[in-house]
Formats: C-alpha cells, sequence, structure tokens
C-alpha cells in the first residue's frame, strides 16, 4: 500500500508522518530547532537547522514505523507561516529567517498602510492589514535597516518552502500560506501587482504559487538520497500550518470550522468565497483545498497562558493538579478576570503593547481561582475571535472541529464549550498540520479524488462537549466585563 509524507515545518521541531491509503497515520517523529532571540521582540532560527531537522526527523520515521522509502508516493509540506528567507543569486541564505513572532516591523506596517494609500485600500487590495508578523513588513524592515543584505536578495521564500527548495530545487510556495505575506491578492489567488508596485518588490523575487494539492516539483537525487526516499517523488504545494491543520481536522467546507488552543489559539473558519473583516482585523486567506478560502482569528499566549502561569507561580505541581483546583471554582473565578496578552496581541485587537492583567483581585482568591481565570480569559479571547468571524460575514457554526494539547482537560474544554456556547468535536488527530499536508499530498497524487475526501477517509471525532445552557448565560455576563478592559487599558499599556 503506497504511503504519503507529511511534514511540518513548526517553530519548535519539523514534524514527520506517515499516512496510507486508508488514512491512517502509520508513525509519527519530530526532530526540534534552535530558537534565537537576539533582541527584545525579535525572533530567528537558522533555515539550514530546518533542513537538518527534516533529514532527521524523515530518517527517525521509516526505522520506527519500518516502512520503506520506496513506498511513500508523495510529499507534503506544512509550515509556520509569515517568516521571511532570504536567498542571494545562489540560492544561498543571506540571514537568519525572521520568524512570525517577531515584532520588530511595527513601523514598517504604517509604511505599507502610507504606501497602499490607507487601511481601508490595502484591505480591499489583500484582504488583510499590516502585521508586523507577515512577511512584508519583515522584508521592507531589512531595506530600511539591512540595506547591504537588502541588496543581496534575489528569492524571497516561506520557512517550509525553504525546505520544499533544499527538496527539489525549485521555487514555489502554496496559495493559503502566501497569503500571510500581504503579497497576495486574495481574490486572484496570485501576487497582487499593485502590492508589490506599492511597496517596490520585484515579483521575479517570489516563487510560483499553486495550489495546496497541485504538484510542485519532484524530489531531486541529493535529496532523496538524504531522506532515504525515491527520487523523482512528487511534492505537492501543502499549506501554512493553520490551513493544513484544517484538513488534518476535517475542516474543509464552510461551516465546520475547527479550534486550536496551542501555544497559540485560533479559530479558523472554511468559506466558499473570498471574504474579508472592512478593518482588517481578521485574518483572509485562500484555503489549502482549491477553489477555497478562509478567514481566521488569532490569539498569541492560549495554552502559552498556562504554560507562564504554570511555570512562574506553580512549577511544582503538575498541569492536571493545577487545573483540578480551578474545577470547583464557580464560573467567572468570584469577580476575577485575566486579560491573556502576555506576547501583546494579534486579534482582534492587533496591539504589542498590550499586556497580560489580573483584575479584580481580592483576598477571598486562592490559587485555584487564579488559575481558572487563566482558562477562562483564553476562552474569552476565543469568543472575541469567533465573533469577529461573524463580523466579516460568516454564520455561526453549529460545531468546532478542536484539537490541541489543551482540550486534554475535560475543565478547559467544558469551559470552551460554554464560553463560546458551541458544541466541541473532540478529534483524533495527532499533529493535525504534517497530516492535513499528507493528505493533500495523497490527493495530488489521486489516492482521494478531493482534499475533502481524505479528510473524511482521515480523521476520527473521538466525542463532543456539549456547552451547558446555565453556563452560557454566565458566561455571556461575564464577557461583556472582559470585553469593557482591553479599551479601558489600552492607553496605559505603553507606560
Amino acid at each position: 500500500m503506497r504511503c504519503f509524507l507529511g511534514l511540518d515545518i513548526s517553530t519548535t521541531a519539523t514534524k514527520a508522518v506517515l499516512v496510507d491509503e486508508a488514512g491512517e497515520v502509520l508513525g509519527i517523529s519530530a526532530a526540534s530547532h534552535r530558537l534565537s532571540t537576539p533582541r527584545p521582540l525579535w525572533s530567528e532560527q537558522d533555515p539550514h537547522d530546518w533542513w537538518a531537522a527534516t533529514q532527521e526527523a524523515v530518517a527517525r520515521l521509516l526505522e520506527r514505523s519500518g516502512v520503506s522509502g520506496a513506498s511513500v508516493a508523495a510529499v507534503g509540506l506544512a509550515g509556520q507561516m509569515h517568516g521571511l528567507v532570504l536567498l542571494d543569486e545562489s540560492g544561498d541564505v543571506i540571514r537568519p529567517a525572521i520568524l512570525w513572532n517577531d515584532q520588530r516591523a511595527s513601523a514598517e506596517c504604517e509604511e505599507i498602510r502610507a504606501r497602499m494609500g490607507g487601511l481601508e485600500t490595502l484591505v480591499a487590495a489583500t484582504g488583510n492589514d499590516a502585521f508586523a508578523g507577515f512577511s512584508a513588513p519583515k522584508l521592507l524592515w531589512v531595506r530600511n535597516n539591512e540595506p547591504a543584505t537588502y541588496a543581496r536578495v534575489r528569492q524571497v521564500l516561506l520557512p517550509k518552502d525553504y525546505v520544499r527548495f533544499r527538496l527539489t530545487g525549485e521555487y514555489a510556495t502554496d496559495r493559503a500560506d502566501a497569503g500571510g505575506t500581504l503579497f497576495l491578492d486574495l481574490e486572484t489567488r496570485d501576487w497582487s501587482p499593485r502590492v508589490l508596485g506599492a511597496l517596490e518588490v520585484p515579483r521575479e523575487w517570489l516563487s510560483r504559487t499553486h495550489e495546496g494539492t497541485e504538484i510542485t516539483g519532484g524530489l531531486s537525487r541529493a535529496a532523496a538520497e538524504a531522506l532515504g526516499l525515491e527520487a523523482g517523488t512528487p511534492v505537492v504545494g501543502g499549506a501554512g500550518d493553520q490551513a493544513a491543520q484544517a484538513v488534518g481536522v476535517g475542516a474543509v467546507s464552510p461551516g465546520t470550522f475547527a479550534l486550536t488552543v496551542g501555544t497559540s489559539g485560533v479559530v479558523f473558519a472554511p468559506a466558499d468565497r473570498p471574504l474579508f473583516d472592512a478593518r482588517g482585523r481578521a485574518h483572509a486567506f485562500p484555503h489549502a483545498v482549491p477553489g477555497a478560502w478562509h478567514l481566521m482569528g488569532v490569539m498569541l499566549s492560549a495554552a502559552g497562558s498556562l504554560q507562564w502561569y504554570h511555570d512562574t507561580l506553580a512549577p511544582e505541581v503538575s498541569f492536571d493538579a493545577l487545573v483540578a483546583e480551578a474545577d470547583p471554582v464557580p464560573p467567572g473565578a468570584d469577580g476575577l478576570l485575566f486579560l491573556p496578552y502576555l506576547s501583546g496581541e494579534r486579534t482582534p485587537h492587533a496591539d504589542p503593547r498590550a499586556r497580560g492583567t489580573f483584575f479584580g483581585l481580592a483576598l477571598s482568591h486562592g490559587r485555584g481561582h487564579l488559575t481558572r481565570s487563566v482558562l477562562e480569559g483564553v476562552a474569552f479571547g476565543l469568543r472575541d475571535n469567533l465573533e469577529l468571524l461573524g463580523d466579516a460575514g460568516l454564520a455561526r457554526p453549529s460545531s468546532l472541529r478542536a484539537s490541541g494539547g489543551a482540550l486534554k482537560s475535560t475543565t478547559w474544554r467544558g469551559i470552551l464549550a460554554d464560553v463560546l456556547d458551541v458544541p466541541l468535536e473532540i478529534v483524533e488527530t495527532p499533529e493535525a498540520a504534517a497530516v492535513g499536508a499528507a493528505l493533500l499530498a495523497g490527493t495530488g497524487v489521486g489516492a482521494w479524488a478531493t482534499a475533502g475526501d481524505a479528510a473524511r477517509a482521515a480523521v476520527r471525532v473521538l466525542g463532543v462537549r456539549e456547552p451547558s445552557p446555565e453556563r452560557v448565560r454566565r458566561y455571556a455576563e461575564i464577557h461583556t466585563t472582559f470585553r469593557a478592559l482591553y479599551p479601558a487599558l489600552k492607553p496605559h499599556f505603553p507606560a
């Protein structure tokens, strides 16, 4: 039986999975990456580390699974979005890649809005506002601050597409990931001449764009030998990690939203036409599914908020024990609220200066209250994003396909279902982005007719967590106070 290799070039590691034609996961492996923060708000990685980790992860995967490299019929790629990889005319890396969570390019966001004639014009052209995390502001930052480096640029790639280049020797990208550069025309699903002209970026620096299931090249002989695979094995477009993850959990058509609660938190909504928020607060990109689009709300510190809370205030306690203390605390934590803006915020508040806040602390509050307020604060932030997608024209979903490490907690599942007032369908998809990439690869070589067919073959719903009507009403009242806190505190965050 043929199988399909999915690679997810994430921030922390390269994850590799094998999926067979029945949609079964045959094996999983990972190899970690190093992260560099040379200055406050900076985040960089060496692209060579991604390629080294890819080789390590694939070798380990083939060994553990007992699958022959000759059985791998196609390769799909997913990866961290928005990163900036710069190559010279020889295809060599010029400088460390600037990552999605890097915040240095705030001034360049203002420059982009000005060059495009204002926010409204920019959003009309791309579907998005300029965020410091996007690729275009980072490229302008290099031009403004490292002119000698900029003079050497001949190719601009996204992180997973550097790995594609090492696999195939081809410069190519998928349209879902390309949407996160701010260079893409949302409607045509290709690079925007208007944006490139306004920003004075040469079109030839950008790769060919492809749909997520389209073959972009074949493994070179050198790459095949490095990975233990067959030369010429097709490599498909794949997707940025969120669109790939949506395929991996079955959010491939309108009405089925995906909820991811990992370090960051994402509400992902497929659409059958290009939709966007008029103020650019939500992210509007093509989907990995050909001919489809998606809207996405992203909060920067979801499970990351709980990680910080645990590591800082209760490192000696297990996560399970810590969360258990929150279970008997009533909804609303007896008047204690937590704003989860520990790394600034992305949507719906594009504010790198926003900060985390405990509001309403009293002598009566114990650690269980603090813990519950963190869990609820993240849920309220996700509710803000769900409502933002509704403001952009999407109907409320009948359910959310939920994944991520936080969903292992039954306490947090209940809080999320009650705050969002939507049933949560808990899916069994380990490493969903890598699995989604594998499913796109299989679709590209005909194992499934469509990405939807692939998702239906692979995705298993383990159970559904229904919201409690009584708690839904209580949380709706508390959310009103939560929403009032950010605008009240915004003027004070810079100080």
